[in-house]
């Protein structure tokens, strides 16, 4: 009972962990809105997009007149330029990162009055001028930086070096973000690129004027469409969606774990009162034949597992708290603050673990409560032990068989899919039937599967192991319960394994098709490729060609007079050396003459697209022209799929130099005869300075798409490892129980000679064959899973199916493993039974 409190107490504690973390992220966001937006502030127009890195390298930018307008605007008691970008790296005198490294950003501005709202100068002194610059304290003690130190600002216009004046405290929780501050001036000619120029207006209303008067004041001063105006609270609102979406993701991919462990401990508890229901069969036998009806022991049974539940989700709901804690140092040790202070605990959070926790126990013990109450009067005359029902296992194992034929015919159907969209509903039908199926029909495949495994696990045992066999098949009901938890944990691990590994190998046989660039420069971020470092690289000794890589927006009207919102890819002529595209339709290096351009074959299928056509191409800020199609791309690979392509110069011609994106990567290739070392090595060097950057060969970039996916994959088999701990939890409770059930038969096998050893050996290899079984049913389902999902995934490019032999085969090993320690009290205890008083219990 206690082992299945832990069960429920573990996912009680994931969802409220979950809850309580998330919520207390909220809170710290919520908190650091709700102080650094000014009454109303004024940004321009085109800003505000929710774009943290803009592809210009350079924000959105406003004039300094605009703040003498806002002054003259009626109930405006203050207004102040402000200058944020987010489009800098810093780094030190060792030329190390400072930005944050779990996705915050890295942000430079202008200190004024509104940044006071939220920070407070606790050491040295603001920044006086071009020399001078002040950082957060959190980012100063992470890199131990003090005053005086000199830090070097990457920025578009150019480096900014300049030492540090001041150390600022945020007055409430900092995220993570690295910030760095300038004196106006410098941050307008640095951030900017000159004077008289600013992001965002603060303005500061007089008493008694609400932010909602304030703002159509502004609005009428300044223009009611000429820029974008919001409130505090508008602007609290907006930011808090962008964060609270990210939460959201995170909170429900979390939740979705907590409920496969649930769903695990289902399987642990519905195990638990079935045994304790048959071993208390005489028990329940006598209370029915001194006037108990069905109803109460029913009621008996449930109200058992009412206090268990209540008793491991009240647990649960403080292990939540403990575990969001947790949480919240982890975080802190990656570089995102949060403070204890902030600990948000909603009255929700823990009448959800409660509920959640009573419900999944009750409902999984009603079946066994339902079973004693049928328990009759006669039962008390004999052994203890439920009859088995063999009716309803013949019920049983048919629906097992449809079910799992359902399914499969639902995975069939999403391999042959020729469109994604219903081949992933035919998936989820599949992953949900055959899951159930199997579950279903477990107690069916015991006999056979346990067989073949004892065979090869068990039979070199002797008789030992003999006995271990006929006690794992003695109730294949229970047997099958027992490894269905395993089973469900380690099927999900096998298909995202067969994902992962199938995703890696198609990029890696994609990018040996397609790539023929030796090296690829980019942020890994976003962020985009400085003009500097642009130069810095073509400027390297050894290289062939440098090719740079621009997204331009723009509108693209087919001759059928469809019309959709595009980004071009705006590349150099290199670019089709570099990239080996299989074409339907003329060639690729033609897409990069003067007013020509390439599309895609779906594309060009869909709108009946040929070469020699014209497409009317309107540039988001810039000219409309008409474009002819000189080549048509295959989409069959994955690469750049759909992309439709320009030259560079097409692009300057038609896009005003300070509205044309920044390249996003550049790609280069060695000169023939020049060592593939030598060249990489100058690559590298020429970079060193930039190294928000990452240069890598065609090997690097591999292994990092690798490491990348093994990354995603470790973190979710750390969430599912709850789930495989429940499922730990129920072999050892089946065990334990088993142990207890068999006790006189266990005191008359040491009677003739079964040594202690001898015994705990035959429980343990009991519960290895049964965590084999499980691992086997879970590890076949999910390959199967797997193969499905990645001929979904070929649809997209991804045609290569790798089955990881290794992960699966360390995961079944593992599994052996697995049962050898879940068994090790339950064999102890029966190893020390006296052999009288087992051979004397009833």
């Amino acid at each position: 009972m206690a082992l299945s409190a832990v069960a429920v107490l573990l996912s009680v504690a994931f969802v409220c962990g979950t809850l309580v973390f998330t919520d207390t992220m909220n809170t710290t966001f919520d908190k650091l809105f709700a102080v650094t937006n000014s009454d109303v502030t004024v940004t321009p127009k085109a800003a505000g997009g929710g774009e943290d890195i803009p592809d210009r390298g350079k924000p959105e930018v406003l004039a300094a007149s605009v703040v003498e307008q806002v002054k003259k605007a009626e109930g405006v008691k203050g207004a102040e330029g402000g200058v944020v970008s987010m489009s800098v790296t810093v780094v030190n005198a060792k030329n190390e990162n400072l930005g944050s490294t779990t996705g915050a950003p890295t942000i430079a501005g202008n200190w004024n009055d509104n940044e006071l709202k939220s920070m407070k100068i606790t050491s040295g002194q603001a920044p006086r001028g071009p020399t001078e610059m002040m950082v957060d304290a959190d980012t100063a003690e992470k890199h131990h930086l003090k005053l005086g130190d000199e830090l070097r600002t990457i920025a578009v216009t150019g480096d900014i070096r300049a030492r540090i004046s001041g150390i600022a405290t945020f007055t409430v929780t900092n995220p993570g973000a690295a910030i760095v501050y300038f004196d106006t001036a410098t941050a307008q000619e640095k951030l900017l690129g000159g004077p008289g120029l600013f992001t965002h207006v603060n303005v500061t209303a007089k008493d008694g004027v609400s932010d909602e008067q304030l703002k159509q004041n502004v609005a009428a001063a300044v223009g009611a469409d000429t820029y974008k105006l919001q409130t505090a609270k508008e602007a609290a609102d907006a930011n808090r969606k962008n964060v609270g979406s990210f939460l959201n993701v995170m909170k429900y991919v979390m939740l979705g774990f907590a409920g496969i462990a649930f769903l695990v401990g289902i399987f642990l508890i519905f195990n638990t009162f079935s045994m304790l229901v048959a071993q208390r069969t005489r028990e329940i036998g006598l209370m029915r034949a001194i006037g108990a009806d069905s109803g109460q022991v029913l009621k008996s049974v449930v109200v058992e597992a009412l206090l268990l539940g209540f008793v491991g989700s009240l647990l649960g709901v403080g292990a939540g708290v403990g575990l969001a804690v947790g949480l919240m140092k982890l975080m802190g040790q990656m570089g995102m603050h949060l403070s204890t202070d902030d600990l948000t605990v909603a009255w929700t959070t823990p009448v959800v673990g409660l509920v959640l926790g009573i419900i999944v126990t009750v409902v999984s013990a009603f079946i066994p409560a339902r079973r004693a109450g049928k328990v009759s009067p006669m039962a008390a005359l004999r052994d203890a032990g439920t009859p088995g029902d063999k009716k309803a296992g013949r019920i049983r194992a048919v629906l097992g068989l449809v079910l799992t034929g359902i399914g499969g015919a639902g995975l069939f159907l999403a391999a042959a899919a020729d469109k994604a969209a219903p081949g992933s509903l035919w998936l989820a039908m599949g992953v949900l039937f055959t899951l159930i199926g199997f579950i279903v029909i477990g107690p069916l495949l015991a006999g056979g599967v346990v067989r073949l495994l004892s065979g090869v696990v068990l039979r070199p045992f002797g008789s030992v192991g003999r006995l271990a066999e006929r006690n794992a098949l003695r109730n294949p009901r229970r047997t099958g319960a027992t490894a269905a938890a395993l089973m469900i944990g380690l099927a999900l691990v096998a298909c995202l394994s067969v994902v992962g590994s199938s995703m890696v190998a198609s990029a890696t046989d994609e990018l040996d098709k397609s790539v023929g660039a030796d090296y690829i420069v980019d942020s890994g971020t976003g962020q985009p490729v400085l003009p500097q470092a642009e130069q810095a690289l073509r400027a390297t000794k050894g290289l062939d060609h440098v090719t740079a890589y621009r997204e331009v927006a723009a509108k693209v009207t087919a001759p059928d007079g469809t019309s959709e919102e595009v980004g071009l890819g705006a590349t150099d002529p290199t670019y089709a050396k570099d990239i080996r595209r299989k074409m339907v339709a003329g060639e690729h290096a033609a897409a990069y003459g003067a007013n020509a351009m390439s599309v895609g074959s779906e594309y060009a299928t869909k709108h009946g697209v040929k070469v020699g056509d014209q497409l009317t191409v309107a540039f988001t800020g810039g000219n409309t022209v008409k474009l002819k199609v000189a080549a048509i791309t295959s989409d069959e690979g994955n690469l750049d799929k759909t992309m439709k392509y320009i030259s560079t110069e097409v692009a300057r011609a038609n896009v005003p130099a300070d509205r044309l994106p920044l390249p996003f990567m550049l790609l280069a290739s060695a000169q023939d005869g020049q060592s593939d070392a030598t060249a990489y090595q100058s690559v590298k060097t020429a970079l060193a300075e930039y190294p928000q950057y990452k240069v890598r060969n065609q090997t690097d970039y591999k292994k990092n798409l690798q490491d990348q996916v093994g990354q995603l994959l470790n973190m979710v088999y750390g969430l599912l490892a709850l789930a495989i701990v429940v499922a730990v939890l129920g072999v050892v409770n089946t065990l334990a129980l088993s142990v207890v059930e068999r006790t006189r038969e266990i005191g008359l096998m040491r009677a003739i000679g079964l040594s202690r050893r001898q015994l705990r050996r035959m429980i343990r290899l009991e519960s290895v064959v049964i965590a084999l079984f499980g691992a086997l049913l879970g590890l076949g389902l999910g390959m199967g899973w797997g193969a499905t999902a990645q001929q979904l995934l070929a649809l997209q490019g991804l045609k290569v199916l790798e089955i990881p032999w290794p992960t699966i085969i360390g995961v079944f090993a593992g599994s052996a493993f697995v049962g050898l320690f879940a068994a090790l009290v339950p064999a102890f205890r029966a190893g020390r039974m006296n052999v009288l008083n087992a051979i004397a219990s009833e």
